[in-house]
């Protein structure tokens, strides 16, 4: 019996001794608090987060919606934080040890407000799209990145400084530190200030279709330092904001028409009231049509050549959309052929003309002259 009494005490004294000051049973109180806010935390967001969201429905705007829907996230963090206090609380550590506990749940209250500000920043980047016609879509993009990134910038430098970390000499040393990065990163800031006046600009936004160095495709996004293009194998390309400030690059999004431009060759036998009736009824086929511009429309005589009458056909598409642009031009084709045919004239075809001579007379009779078999005098035909 003294054996087992030894042994209770052992395990007594082992309970009672605990942790950081705290017994084995308040440790498992505490445990059970956090557990009990965990679950808490799913009821907080069944009721409290559904009340918001129903209320915030009943209001005439979207603004406040999405900007709960934003914030769910570090909402529903609360109850877990409030949890951590009150089991740091039961345990009533020594005053050295709450020091710890109390900046661990201070620190976590930062993060929450912060996490609730940064994810807030993107839905209030919403109030801005009045001035979307001042500043563009992708420019308002980038100062809702820019203020989340110095939103996230002052919660890690208050959380430091909870800490003791003071931030103004890190900052210091960071200088010093960013002016040997700058040293070797002089590409990176120029593709940072190149896509800045991309954007002030507006060469080109997202969704558009742009030409480069004969690479064509759709802008897909404008980044800090490379913009993605899509080709239309549907494969990525990444350039270099600098090569877009610096190149020559053409927006085929922006322009409103597709040109045609054909050189049709006539052949010299067609008379000259012919070709006038061609002029004039490809001209009207052109101008008559809804699926062509008529601002520009020139059909005429371009050139007269030792084989061919030349006509210059240019005009315009009223779209810029490729597809339209096939059929407006298949059909263009197609009326070309028939006025060609229905007035009577033809097409030009290649000739080739081969010129045959000799310093000698060539003899024969005139069977031979029509059957191409005249020889030059002084050599005996080939016996058959």
């Amino acid at each position: 019996m003294e054996q087992v009494e030894d042994f209770w005490t052992l395990t007594v004294d082992v309970w009672n001794h605990g942790l950081l000051g705290s017994t084995v049973g308040d440790i498992l109180i505490a445990i059970a608090i956090v557990v009990l806010a965990v679950f808490v935390r799913r009821l907080f967001s069944r009721i409290v987060v559904a009340n918001l969201k129903r209320a915030t429905a009943r209001t005439e705007n979207r603004f406040d919606d999405v900007v709960l829907d934003a914030i769910a996230p570090p909402l529903r963090l609360v109850p877990v934080i409030l949890g951590l206090y009150l089991a740091f609380r039961f345990l009533d550590p020594s005053p050295k040890y709450w020091v710890t506990l109390e900046l661990i749940i201070r620190s976590l209250v930062a993060f929450a407000i912060f996490w609730a500000i940064h994810r807030a920043v993107q839905p209030l980047g919403r109030v801005a799209m009045p001035l979307q016609h001042v500043l563009g879509s992708d420019t308002i993009d980038w100062l809702v990145k820019a203020v989340r990134l110095v939103v996230a910038f002052i919660g890690v430098a208050i959380v430091l400084e909870m800490w003791g970390i003071k931030v103004g000499p890190l900052l210091a040393g960071l200088g010093l530190f960013g002016v040997a990065v700058a040293l070797g990163a002089q590409d990176l800031f120029k593709n940072l200030i190149a896509g800045m006046a991309i954007l002030s600009e507006r060469r080109f936004n997202k969704g558009e279709i742009v030409s480069v160095d004969g690479l064509e495709g759709t802008v897909e996004t404008i980044g800090f330092r490379s913009t993605s293009i899509r080709r239309g194998d549907r494969a990525p390309v990444f350039l270099p904001n600098s090569k877009l400030a610096d190149g020559a690059v053409a927006n085929l999004s922006r322009f409103n028409a597709r040109q045609i431009n054909w050189k049709i060759s006539l052949d010299h036998g067609a008379t000259v009231a012919q070709l006038r009736a061609v002029r004039q009824n490809i001209e009207d086929y052109i101008r008559s049509r809804d699926a062509f511009s008529k601002d520009v429309v020139t059909v005429r005589i371009d050139s007269l050549t030792t084989s061919s009458v030349d006509m210059t056909v240019m005009c315009f598409t009223a779209t810029p959309e490729v597809a339209a642009w096939q059929v407006a031009k298949e059909e263009l084709a197609l009326r070309i052929k028939e006025i060609v045919e229905d007035e009577g004239a033809q097409f030009a075809s290649p000739t080739q003309a081969l010129t045959l001579t000799t310093d000698k007379p060539l003899v024969g009779d005139e069977e031979d002259l029509h059957a191409g078999r005249l020889k030059p005098p002084g050599r005996n035909p080939t016996p058959n």
